[in-house]
Protein backbone atom coordinates (compact mmCIF):
# COMPACT_ATOMS: atom_id res chain seq x y z
CA UNK A 1 0.00 0.00 0.00
CA UNK A 2 1.37 3.40 -0.96
CA UNK A 3 0.14 6.74 0.27
CA UNK A 4 1.36 10.31 0.41
CA UNK A 5 1.75 10.39 4.20
CA UNK A 6 5.15 11.46 5.49
CA UNK A 7 7.62 8.69 6.30
CA UNK A 8 11.08 10.00 7.04
CA UNK A 9 13.72 7.50 8.24
CA UNK A 10 17.16 8.90 8.98
CA UNK A 11 20.22 7.19 10.46
CA UNK A 12 22.84 9.36 12.18
CA UNK A 13 25.97 7.28 12.66
CA UNK A 14 27.75 10.07 14.56
CA UNK A 15 25.15 9.97 17.35
CA UNK A 16 24.15 6.27 16.92
CA UNK A 17 20.56 7.41 16.48
CA UNK A 18 17.64 6.55 14.21
CA UNK A 19 15.09 9.31 13.64
CA UNK A 20 11.69 8.37 12.25
CA UNK A 21 8.97 10.91 11.54
CA UNK A 22 5.70 9.38 10.41
CA UNK A 23 2.34 10.93 9.56
CA UNK A 24 -0.97 9.13 10.12
CA UNK A 25 -4.38 10.00 8.71
CA UNK A 26 -6.02 9.83 12.15
CA UNK A 27 -6.73 11.93 15.21
CA UNK A 28 -4.08 12.16 17.90
CA UNK A 29 -6.22 10.25 20.42
CA UNK A 30 -6.53 7.29 18.02
CA UNK A 31 -2.81 7.24 17.25
CA UNK A 32 -1.91 7.52 20.95
CA UNK A 33 -4.21 4.56 21.71
CA UNK A 34 -2.64 2.53 18.90
CA UNK A 35 0.81 3.03 20.44
CA UNK A 36 -0.17 2.55 24.09
CA UNK A 37 -2.94 -0.08 24.29
CA UNK A 38 -1.81 -3.70 23.91
CA UNK A 39 -4.98 -4.81 22.12
CA UNK A 40 -4.29 -2.32 19.31
CA UNK A 41 -0.48 -2.62 19.41
CA UNK A 42 -0.77 -6.34 18.74
CA UNK A 43 -2.67 -5.62 15.51
CA UNK A 44 0.23 -3.75 13.88
CA UNK A 45 3.50 -3.74 15.86
CA UNK A 46 5.08 -6.67 13.99
CA UNK A 47 5.84 -6.47 10.27
CA UNK A 48 3.45 -8.73 8.33
CA UNK A 49 3.36 -11.68 8.04
CA UNK A 50 4.70 -11.65 11.61
CA UNK A 51 2.31 -11.01 14.50
CA UNK A 52 2.77 -9.25 17.82
CA UNK A 53 1.45 -10.83 21.02
CA UNK A 54 1.56 -8.97 24.32
CA UNK A 55 2.00 -11.20 27.36
CA UNK A 56 1.75 -8.32 29.84
CA UNK A 57 1.71 -4.53 29.73
CA UNK A 58 1.66 -1.96 32.49
CA UNK A 59 1.72 1.39 30.67
CA UNK A 60 2.96 3.67 33.43
CA UNK A 61 6.29 5.16 34.47
CA UNK A 62 8.32 2.22 35.75
CA UNK A 63 5.97 -0.23 33.99
CA UNK A 64 6.81 -2.75 31.30
CA UNK A 65 5.45 -4.36 28.17
CA UNK A 66 6.53 -7.97 27.56
CA UNK A 67 5.68 -9.17 24.09
CA UNK A 68 6.64 -11.59 21.35
CA UNK A 69 7.04 -11.27 17.62
CA UNK A 70 5.56 -14.47 16.21
CA UNK A 71 6.77 -15.65 12.82
CA UNK A 72 4.73 -17.47 10.18
CA UNK A 73 6.69 -20.67 10.80
CA UNK A 74 6.35 -20.68 14.59
CA UNK A 75 9.32 -18.42 15.38
CA UNK A 76 9.16 -16.44 18.64
CA UNK A 77 11.30 -13.40 19.38
CA UNK A 78 10.56 -11.88 22.79
CA UNK A 79 11.14 -8.27 23.77
CA UNK A 80 10.53 -5.82 26.58
CA UNK A 81 9.77 -2.13 26.74
CA UNK A 82 10.59 -0.53 30.10
CA UNK A 83 8.65 2.75 30.34
CA UNK A 84 10.72 5.63 31.72
CA UNK A 85 8.32 8.56 31.37
CA UNK A 86 4.84 9.24 30.05
CA UNK A 87 3.19 12.55 29.21
CA UNK A 88 -0.33 11.57 28.05
CA UNK A 89 -1.06 12.13 24.35
CA UNK A 90 2.26 13.97 23.91
CA UNK A 91 5.27 11.75 24.66
CA UNK A 92 6.54 8.54 26.17
CA UNK A 93 10.04 7.19 26.61
CA UNK A 94 11.18 3.63 27.07
CA UNK A 95 14.12 1.26 26.89
CA UNK A 96 13.61 -1.50 24.34
CA UNK A 97 15.42 -4.83 24.42
CA UNK A 98 15.23 -8.43 23.34
CA UNK A 99 14.41 -10.82 26.17
CA UNK A 100 13.18 -14.30 26.93
CA UNK A 101 9.50 -15.13 27.46
CA UNK A 102 9.79 -14.17 31.14
CA UNK A 103 11.27 -10.73 30.42
CA UNK A 104 14.88 -11.54 31.27
CA UNK A 105 17.21 -9.35 29.20
CA UNK A 106 18.99 -10.98 26.24
CA UNK A 107 22.43 -9.39 26.48
CA UNK A 108 23.50 -10.70 23.05
CA UNK A 109 21.51 -7.84 21.52
CA UNK A 110 21.70 -4.12 22.28
CA UNK A 111 19.10 -2.07 24.12
CA UNK A 112 17.75 1.05 22.51
CA UNK A 113 16.38 4.20 24.11
CA UNK A 114 13.12 5.36 22.47
CA UNK A 115 11.67 8.87 22.70
CA UNK A 116 8.23 8.95 21.00
CA UNK A 117 6.48 12.31 20.44
CA UNK A 118 2.94 12.92 19.17
CA UNK A 119 1.55 16.08 17.55
CA UNK A 120 -1.63 16.77 15.59
CA UNK A 121 -1.87 19.06 12.60
CA UNK A 122 -4.87 19.57 10.28
CA UNK A 123 -6.53 16.35 11.44
CA UNK A 124 -3.44 14.20 10.92
CA UNK A 125 -1.08 13.00 13.63
CA UNK A 126 2.70 13.03 13.45
CA UNK A 127 4.76 10.56 15.44
CA UNK A 128 8.35 11.71 15.84
CA UNK A 129 10.67 9.01 17.16
CA UNK A 130 14.29 9.22 18.28
CA UNK A 131 15.91 5.81 18.87
CA UNK A 132 19.31 6.14 20.56
CA UNK A 133 21.81 3.30 20.70
CA UNK A 134 24.73 3.11 23.09
CA UNK A 135 27.31 2.71 20.32
CA UNK A 136 27.54 2.66 16.54
CA UNK A 137 28.00 -1.12 16.36
CA UNK A 138 24.65 -1.56 18.18
CA UNK A 139 22.92 0.71 15.67
CA UNK A 140 24.55 -1.12 12.75
CA UNK A 141 23.44 -4.51 14.14
CA UNK A 142 19.80 -3.41 14.32
CA UNK A 143 19.91 -1.91 10.81
CA UNK A 144 21.46 -5.13 9.43
CA UNK A 145 18.67 -7.13 11.11
CA UNK A 146 16.19 -5.24 8.88
CA UNK A 147 14.83 -2.67 11.33
CA UNK A 148 14.07 -0.05 8.67
CA UNK A 149 12.19 -2.48 6.42
CA UNK A 150 10.32 -4.13 9.29
CA UNK A 151 9.35 -0.85 10.96
CA UNK A 152 8.16 0.56 7.63
CA UNK A 153 5.91 -2.49 7.08
CA UNK A 154 4.55 -2.17 10.64
CA UNK A 155 3.71 1.51 10.04
CA UNK A 156 1.80 0.51 6.91
CA UNK A 157 -0.12 -2.01 9.03
CA UNK A 158 -1.14 0.82 11.34
CA UNK A 159 -2.29 2.84 8.30
CA UNK A 160 -4.60 -0.06 7.38
CA UNK A 161 -6.16 -0.03 10.86
CA UNK A 162 -6.98 3.68 10.53
CA UNK A 163 -8.33 3.18 6.99
CA UNK A 164 -10.64 0.39 8.17
CA UNK A 165 -11.96 2.54 11.03
CA UNK A 166 -12.64 5.42 8.61
CA UNK A 167 -14.85 3.25 6.39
Amino acid sequence: MKNNLLMDFTVNKETSTVHVKREFNAALSAVWSAWTEPEILDLWWAPAPWKSKTKSMDFKEGGRRLYAMLGPEGEEHWAIADFKSITPKTNFKYLDAFSDSEGNLNTEFPRSDWNVNFTEENGNTFVDIQIKHEKLSDLEMIIQMGFKEGFTIAMEGLDKIFEEKAQ
